[in-house]
């Protein structure tokens, strides 16, 4: 089960009666808004120890995440990182140093598999005993880096996919994830605990999952940078599935640097650039950019603020150019359901099926009878008509499903090729979403719209940039490119983000001013 905040403390005290602190005492340290340059130059000048870094997190978590304002946005502790911390601290008292990430705390979404002693849930019961003691090999990868698993987030269960009627942020498991801007509104879906720890600097970074929207939703909402790369660019092994045409991983930060420090250590193709080496190289000065406007019109505050940074845009020198019309998305969307409940059925199925043998639910059929079962804990606000539409749904080899798959994925790149080439535009940009709503147990997400469908069944990168605030919530500006051009949306977005410098930290509100 997962680790409570208060074993937490007894992890802590043992280690540090145990005599496994550094012998240096280092400064006392406040993570809040700290970037990854920040504390790497504390930790390069002997300021600072990885191992009381993680000490200051957690005592961040237990102030704030489980106590104070209560944002629940962590679902378990990894009991080993403060062992992990004091090794990695050893390695740099010997100049062994793994390069930007050595010694610095991560969180994992929890339905990313990590070789840590803690479950990977998806947010259910039925996957409470789901401890694989393998690492997904993005989180191999990151481990190799010198980075410290510090915990897994709270997610919407099944990553969203379980209810039309769902509620964003809530799982049985870790309960209901609130927004540090305004602790009633909601943390949009699914990678919603991801994106509160990081805008509250319960660690450095997170890393979150989508299929369409739950990286870049989040991440907007929650004031930070979220990157949606190319499907296929990170390895979706060990991470509980949806969909194989669209689900990845993707970092999610502060800063679009962190961003992109993490891309770099995730990366599993072997031919991938070195996304942060170019950021800087990019100016806005001449950089032609298709704005969007089919794509916005969800929120009046959003536009608003979209129009004031699209004017700051241009007079730093970027040339917009106008896309007044697309072709309507509705099929594009419609037929990506077919698509992903089809899918949701194959890929699950056979994750169950390779789970420990401790997992008794060990297909699609048996976690909708678990949930029956246990409808009290795991149904309380909404059902599970998503997973019922999904069993029923057509296999893999079926007519309707590779009709829907022509019809989607191919249909959404053509679309954006097209756009891309038609207007001579380096990239498309838009309102990433509305602010976040008012979380309502009785009635489900209200949820108005976002630029996510298009490069999310397209399988394209997909930036979103803090542009500023709507009453004190944030909202983001998408960027989106070709494919295989994340390094081109994380240039043009570090351009964005250093020409606005939107990003305004929470403030842990009840409600909206």
């Amino acid at each position: 089960m997962p680790i409570s905040i208060k074993t937490v403390w007894s992890i802590i005290l043992s280690v540090t009666l145990s005599g496994a602190c550094a012998a240096q005492k280092p400064m006392a340290f406040n993570p809040d808004e700290k970037s990854l340059t920040d504390i790497q130059t504390a930790l390069n000048n002997g300021q600072l120890t990885s191992e009381s870094l993680v000490q200051a997190y957690l005592k961040r978590i237990a102030a704030i995440d489980q106590s104070g304002p209560t944002l629940n946005s962590i679902i378990a502790i990894n009991p080993d990182a403060i062992r992990i911390a004091h090794q990695l601290d050893k390695e740099r008292a010997q100049g062994k140093l793994r390069g930007p990430l050595h010694g610095i705390p991560i969180l994992l979404k929890d339905n990313i598999e990590s070789l840590d002693p803690i479950p990977t849930t998806a947010g259910s019961l039925a996957l409470k005993d789901n401890i694989s003691d393998r690492d997904a090999p993005i989180v191999a990868r990151l481990r190799s880096a010198g980075a410290i698993i510090l915990g897994k987030t709270n997610l919407s269960e099944w990553a969203n996919i379980r209810s039309s009627h769902s509620i964003s942020g809530w799982s049985a498991v870790g309960g209901l994830t609130r927004n540090p801007y305004a602790l009633s509104r909601n943390t949009c879906g699914s990678s919603s605990g991801s994106g509160v720890a990081i805008a509250a600097s319960l660690a450095v970074m997170a890393v979150g999952t989508e299929t369409d929207g739950s990286i870049t939703c989040p991440s907007a909402i929650n004031g930070l940078v979220g990157f949606k790369p190319t499907v296929g660019l990170l390895s979706q092994k060990y991470i509980i599935p949806i969909s194989h045409s669209q689900d990845t991983a993707g970092p999610m930060a502060r800063s679009v640097y962190d961003a992109a420090v993490l891309l770099n250590a995730m990366s599993t193709l072997p031919a991938s650039p070195d996304y942060v080496r170019h950021l800087n190289n990019t100016s806005l000065k001449g950089l032609r950019l298709g704005v969007m406007r089919p794509l916005s019109g969800y929120h009046p505050g959003a536009d608003a603020v979209f129009e004031q940074t699209l004017a700051a845009l241009e007079k730093a020198g970027a040339v917009l150019v106008e896309v007044k019309t697309i072709d309507s998305i509705s099929d594009i969307s419609k037929n990506e359901f077919t698509v992903l409940l089809s899918e949701l059925k194959h890929n699950l199925n056979a994750y169950l099926a390779d789970t420990p043998k401790t997992v008794k639910t060990r297909s699609l059929a048996e976690l909708i009878a678990f949930n029956r079962e246990h409808a009290t804990a795991e149904m309380p606000y909404f059902g599970q008509d998503l997973f019922e539409a999904a069993q029923q749904s057509s296999d893999l080899q079926s007519a309707d499903y590779q009709r829907a798959l022509a019809n989607s994925g191919k249909v959404a790149r053509t679309q954006l090729d097209s756009l891309l080439a038609r207007y001579e535009v380096a990239a498309l940009v838009a309102p990433s979403g509305s602010p976040a709503w008012t979380t309502d147990l009785l009635n489900g997400d209200h949820y108005l719209g976002s630029a996510s469908t298009l490069p999310a069944v397209a399988g394209y990168p997909h930036l979103t940039v803090p542009m500023g605030t709507v009453q004190g919530m944030p909202v983001g500006i998408s960027i989106i490119t070709g494919q295989w051009q994340d390094s081109k949306a994380l240039q043009i977005g570090h351009a964005i983000e250093q020409e606005t410098l939107a990003r305004q930290p929470p403030r842990y509100l009840l409600n909206i001013p």
